[in-house]
């Protein structure tokens, strides 16, 4: 997959399908957007998925988003979909500024050669938030491209959306994260050390530093899936600070207990699969306390995992 990140280099060669959107957690909602989109490779079109980065509420906010996919996990994502081009524009003032009528001509019409355009029925772009489907499938005559409109989905006779998505993951509902997501909420990084206080009790653990703009759940453990290395394993994860360990910096850290697994896996990618909350974080009196409520929750997490 190629991945433009210069609004200068922003262009294709050939004809284009084009998928615009936010995409968020790649909820179920846009994984229909993006069916629709590889859909059409019989055409001979390139599939281009288009978003902007910064997105438009962080940069107006001046503020980072906090987000249920980090860029990182969307363009694995994006690349495990078929998609054959992203687009992460350079979303500053001067497209901020940018006219709608314009965005469509000048870049979806003269740079990425779109000759159908996909995106969901709430979209909006250019200046002020103005240009919406509406006019995207007005101006379709005259620059040559077809609309798909995606219609909201809906779960458990609700609409699908991030924000709903954002709403279960600060409150810790992971089992209907999933429903709306379509696959269990992950937290991504690289195997570091850590402190090993975990091996020193008997209960070592994947330390993971996860990025600084994605949206954790509740300080707590979690039951968990972790798919390293090729392999899936069953594991708990623990979400927080620590309390209960005494260190100069608290960083936010994503520890994991693998169930008997014993391999050096420093260094490797990890995905953490957070299936469901078992316990907030807690600050125990000492190391002995926390082992025998570690040692509680490892055991009825083979319970739950239904493993001996």
């Amino acid at each position: 997959m190629q991945i433009i990140t210069d609004a200068a280099l922003c262009s294709t060669k050939g004809k284009s399908a084009v998928a615009i959107g936010k995409f968020d957690g790649v909820h179920l909602g846009h994984r229909v957007l993006l069916r629709e989109l590889v859909r059409h490779e019989d055409e001979h079109l390139t599939s281009v998925v288009f978003t902007f980065s910064p997105s438009p509420e962080s940069f107006f906010s001046g503020q980072p988003e906090m987000q249920l996919t980090t860029r990182e996990e969307k363009r694995r994502i994006f690349e495990g979909l078929g998609v054959d081009v992203l687009i992460e524009y350079p979303f500053d003032q001067t497209t901020a500024d940018m006219p709608p009528e314009d965005f469509v001509r000048r870049i979806l019409c003269e740079r990425i050669h779109a000759s159908l355009v996909v995106a969901g029925e709430d979209l909006s772009f250019g200046q002020g938030g103005k240009g919406d489907f509406a006019l995207l499938d007005a101006m379709a005559g005259e620059c040559g491209y077809r609309t798909v409109k995606i219609r909201k989905v809906r779960e458990g006779g609700e609409i699908i959306s991030s924000s709903r998505i954002r709403k279960y993951v600060t409150e810790g509902q992971m089992e209907e994260a999933a429903s709306c997501l379509g696959s269990p909420y992950q937290v991504i990084g690289k195997v570091m050390h850590g402190n090993a206080i975990g091996r020193t009790i008997g209960i070592p653990t994947l330390n993971l530093l996860p990025e600084k703009d994605k949206l954790l759940p509740p300080y707590g453990v979690y039951y968990s899936h972790v798919h390293i290395n090729g392999k899936t394993y069953y594991g708990m994860t623990n979400i927080g600070r620590k309390p209960t360990i005494e260190e100069k910096v608290k960083r936010v850290t994503v520890e994991t207990y693998v169930y008997d697994f014993h391999e050096n896996v420093y260094g490797a990618d990890c995905i953490v699969d957070l299936l469901t909350f078992r316990r907030p974080e807690k600050k125990f009196e000492n190391l002995e306390a926390l082992r025998e409520q570690m040692d509680q929750d490892v055991s009825d997490g083979r319970l739950y995992h239904g493993i001996r």
